[in-house]
């Protein structure tokens, strides 16, 4: 994790965003159009490296996330991937690409993430509201107003 004085996230997601990108390239290497790794291996390779190592402490980061070049930098990531896993041409769409593979925006799951998180915490007592609409609150706040089954406890 990367603080820097006003909690934009910035450096943490150029960070982690070099980070992924370097791993992606790293597998990338077993693969290719015609040769190496089939393609449920390399589609297992994402969902279960890559999407951890993107989603740590996402509880944490999330509101970097919404900002518009942080979903810039996160739909680069997942085209990389999306394109090593379907074999396409790298002009494709992203949208379409991830639809076809059937894997969700990274900013959706990093916030879904975080809402979890956000609910798990909040479910043993270990959350407190300084500012209930405010900050890494708001999360926890759309959640209760979206969802009534997130009052049951």
């Amino acid at each position: 994790m990367i603080l820097d004085t006003r909690l934009t996230w910035r450096e943490h997601m150029d960070v982690k965003v070099r980070k992924v990108h370097n791993l992606l390239w790293a597998c990338r290497r077993t693969y290719g159009v015609t040769y190496g790794l089939i393609l449920r291996v390399v589609y297992w390779i994402y969902v279960s490296i890559i999407g951890p190592s993107v989603r740590f402490a996402s509880l944490v980061w999330w509101p970097g996330c919404q900002t518009a070049s942080a979903k810039k930098k996160l739909s680069r990531v997942q085209i990389v991937a999306c394109l090593g896993v379907t074999g396409a041409m790298r002009t494709t769409p992203t949208n379409a690409v991830a639809a076809f593979v059937c894997l969700p925006p990274l900013k959706l799951v990093v916030q879904s993430e975080a809402r979890s998180a956000a609910h798990r915490l909040w479910s043993l007592g270990s959350w407190s509201y300084l500012h209930p609409n405010r900050g890494h609150s708001s999360i926890l706040m759309r959640l209760q107003q979206l969802d009534p089954i997130f009052n049951m406890g």
